[in-house]
């Protein structure tokens, strides 16, 4: 009789442990979704995907380099400004060397309402927070910086 109630309590903890990994992998699948859609959004120019992974009040900040400059300028994008660059890369067409761009997403950390992960793309590196709104992840906040001077 003890032996059945150390196993059954083996078995109630591999299930709730299980259950629990599941649930840590499918957020952090949400999130990584997330991610790639911000990338799509600005390498095929597809709004709908800005939509759906970013918060409209999301803030989005960055430093770039000026053409022929050794110094960083800063810029801000809002929601508008995303969507605004998404359809110009959309009426200029896809860009024939998009499959050659860099590519890179890395989901650092999933809580239950907050998430932070990386995206590496052509224009740069991005440090991005979402947060878990409406049963779905969005990005909340975008620090960026252009690729270093190589």
């Amino acid at each position: 009789m003890q032996t059945m109630k150390f196993t059954l309590l083996l078995l109630f903890f591999a299930l709730f442990s299980s259950a629990k990994a599941l649930a840590q992998s499918t957020a952090t699948d949400s999130v990584s979704l997330a991610l790639n859609d911000y990338i799509d959004a600005f390498y095929y120019g597809d709004t709908a995907k800005i939509h759906r992974s970013v918060d409209p009040a999301a803030y989005k900040y960055g430093y770039y380099r000026p053409r022929n400059s050794n110094s960083f300028e800063g810029s801000q994008m809002t929601f508008r400004g995303m969507i605004e660059y998404a359809a110009g890369v959309l009426r200029k067409g896809k860009n024939p060397n998009v499959e050659k761009f860099p590519r890179k997403t890395e989901v650092y950390e999933v809580l239950d309402k907050t998430a932070c992960g990386k995206v590496t793309a052509w224009w740069g590196t991005d440090y991005i927070l979402l947060a878990k709104l409406n049963g779905g992840w969005k990005i909340t906040h975008v620090l960026w910086q252009s690729p270093a001077k190589q």
